[in-house]
C-alpha cells in the first residue's frame, strides 16, 4: 500500500469522518442498559459478536459492490444495496445504514437504500483501493463505533477501549478469508 492509499484508509476509518458513526451505538445502548454488557469483558464479547455479524452481512455486500463497481456493472450494485438491507433484523440497523451510507455517497435519488458498507465499496473503488483494505476499514469502523458509545455508557477506561480495539482488529484479516468469495445469497445474520 502507498502512503497515499494509506491516509485514504485513515481518512475514512476516523471516528470525526462526517457520516454520524458517532452518533449509533449498534445496539450497545440497549445491552448496556440490559446489564448484558457491564465491563471490559462483556464489551469485548458484545463488539467481537458485531464484528462478526458485520463481517457476514455488511462485509460481503461491501466487498461485492467494490467487484461490480470496478466492473462498472451497476445493477451488480444495486443488488447488494437491496439485499444487505433485507439482511438487517431491525429498523434501527437499516435507517443506521442508510443515514451513514447517503452521507458518504451524497445519495438523493430514492433507487436505492444506499447502505454504508455499499456506499463504502463505491469510494473505495474509485480511490483504487483494495478489497483488503475495504474490509478492513469497515470492520475497523464497526468496532470502533461500538467502542466509542462504550466509554459514554459501560464502565471501561480508554485504555480497556484500546485493548479490545486490538484484539479485534487483529482477527479481521482472518474474517476476511471467511468471507471474501461468499456471493450475497449466503450472507447471514
Amino acid at each position: 500500500m502507498d502512503m497515499t492509499a494509506l491516509m485514504h484508509v485513515l481518512q475514512f476509518t476516523d471516528s470525526t469522518f462526517p457520516v454520524g458513526t458517532f452518533s449509533f451505538s449498534n445496539g450497545l445502548e440497549t445491552a448496556a442498559y440490559e446489564k448484558m454488557v457491564h465491563d471490559a469483558p462483556t464489551l469485548e464479547a458484545f463488539a467481537r459478536a458485531a464484528s462478526e455479524q458485520a463481517a457476514y452481512t455488511d462485509g460481503v455486500a461491501a466487498l461485492y459492490a467494490l467487484k461490480a463497481a470496478k466492473m462498472a456493472d451497476y445493477e451488480a450494485v444495486l443488488d447488494a444495496d437491496y439485499s444487505l438491507e433485507a439482511a438487517k433484523m431491525n429498523a434501527e440497523a437499516r435507517l443506521m445504514l442508510a443515514r451513514m451510507g447517503k452521507k458518504l455517497a451524497d445519495i438523493r435519488a430514492k433507487r436505492t437504500p444506499g447502505t454504508y458498507p455499499v456506499a463504502q465499496g463505491l469510494v473505495f473503488a474509485a480511490a483504487g483501493l483494495s478489497e483488503p483494505e475495504l474490509f478492513c476499514s469497515h470492520q475497523y469502523g464497526v468496532i470502533n463505533m461500538i467502542l466509542g458509545a462504550a466509554l459514554r455508557m459501560v464502565r471501561v477506561s480508554h485504555i480497556d477501549t484500546q485493548l479490545i480495539l486490538q484484539k479485534l482488529t487483529a482477527e479481521s484479516l482472518t474474517l476476511y478469508e471467511a468471507v471474501k468469495a461468499l456471493p450475497l445469497s449466503q450472507m447471514r445474520a
